[in-house]
């Protein structure tokens, strides 16, 4: 998962997909939900709204992504976007299953609202 970029400011949910080696931040996680733990963590450190791009990819380590993924992130980079909201919510937009892409920065999500994490 990489870490967007919202480039225009009059365009709140504009984001661009950062490929791997331009993002501010990336993770390699073994379970999709793992994610939503990550995301929590970068909310801390890069602020409330974010966008995050993800794509399942197999690779030993984040410092070993196959040159392939590296040099095809563009096409293949931005397949589920994640947008956090205020007060904990993420929507979960999920490309996978589009016949025709849009323009990666065109994007915007058009699905799931997973509940926040409880409080503790």
């Amino acid at each position: 998962m990489s870490l967007g970029k919202r480039t225009a400011p009059d365009e709140s949910r504009y984001a661009e997909c950062s490929a791997p080696g331009a993002a501010r931040a990336l993770a390699l996680v073994d379970d999709f939900g793992h994610l939503f733990t990550v995301l929590g963590e970068w909310r801390q450190v890069y602020g409330e709204e974010l966008t995050a791009w993800a794509v399942q990819v197999q690779a030993g380590g984040i410092e070993h992504l196959p040159a392939e993924l590296v040099d095809g992130w563009e096409e293949i980079g931005d397949l589920v976007r994640l947008d956090t909201e205020r007060r904990g919510y993420v929507t979960v937009s999920d490309y996978r299953d589009v016949p025709v892409r849009p323009d990666i920065t065109a994007r915007r999500p058009s699905g799931l609202r997973a509940a926040p994490p409880p409080r503790t």
